[in-house]
């Protein structure tokens, strides 16, 4: 560093030490402001990341704060259908307003952009990745308290993508009982704590299923791990989701929003105490 240096780098040629690194993070609309962002993220697909991010954002509004959804998952968008919500979002002078569900959630979808919700989105990578960012940078979410990102399975472009560009406080990571799943969770879990993102809470799907007859808690995907790896990471908040097919019709049906259970009260009670 030159003793001249007026530490404004921005101005400055000069490839020294001091120099700050660039931000990537993108701007929020400026009609926006979003207090709290929570990633919804998982190792693999088919594990329920999208049921959780719905509950989540149910769970959130029921408690009274402003949600919002955005549906980072551009290849294979599900939260409009979970949601009941098939019409397409309007642009204002440029800007995109959100769908809003039946209780008052914002949400953001390519499917809520496409002339049919079948079509399929046939996109390279810097393309999806982009569309990514135009739903925090185009879209006019107004005054949201918290915003849960439903991101694609895996640890590829687009989390990392988000995880670049929008100020995510933290991430919930959702997994199923097999051991091959908790192999990839930790693979989930290292990636956040490379881009220096908390891991908040982690959430087992399909963890048992109530025997109608007796009561009892099955599981038929084996015993589960979840707490194993929580501990080893040091992830306090762990929650368990069964196999209810209330749930699965209330997805299929739209009606996410009036499910039953209070599964992710006390995960979502630690998020917001975070």
């Amino acid at each position: 560093m030159s003793e001249n240096c007026s530490h404004d780098c921005e101005r400055c040629a000069q490839n020294c030490g001091e120099r700050t690194k660039e931000s990537l993070l993108e701007k929020l609309h400026e009609g926006s402001n979003v207090k709290k962002v929570i990633g919804v993220v998982s190792g693999k697909g088919g594990v329920g990341k999208s049921l959780v991010t719905s509950m989540l954002a149910a769970t959130s509004q029921r408690k009274g704060f402003k949600t919002a959804v955005l549906d980072a998952d551009i290849t294979g968008p599900s939260i409009p259908k979970v949601f009941g919500v098939h019409e397409q979002v309007v642009s204002v002078n440029d800007v995109i307003m959100p769908a809003v569900t039946e209780n008052g959630i914002s949400i953001m979808s390519l499917n809520l952009l496409t002339a049919d919700e079948t079509d399929p989105v046939i996109w390279r990578g810097p393309i999806i990745a982009g569309a990514v960012k135009q739903f925090w940078t185009d879209v006019n979410w107004g005054d949201i308290d918290y915003m849960f990102i439903d991101m694609p399975p895996g640890t590829g472009d687009v989390p990392l993508t988000v995880f670049q560009s929008i100020p995510v406080d933290g991430i919930v990571i959702v997994a199923s009982p097999q051991e091959l799943v908790s192999m990839i969770v930790e693979k989930a879990v290292k990636m956040a704590n490379m881009m220096n993102i908390p891991v908040l809470a982690l959430v087992e799907n399909m963890s048992y299923v109530i025997c109608p007859h007796c009561g009892e808690e099955l599981h038929i995907f084996g015993e589960s791990h979840i707490e194993n790896i929580a501990k080893k990471y040091d992830i306090h908040s762990v929650a368990k989701l069964p196999i209810d097919p209330a749930l699965a019709a209330a997805c299929d049906n739209g009606k996410i929003e009036s499910f039953e259970g209070e599964w992710l009260n006390k995960l979502f009670d630690d998020i917001q105490s975070r």
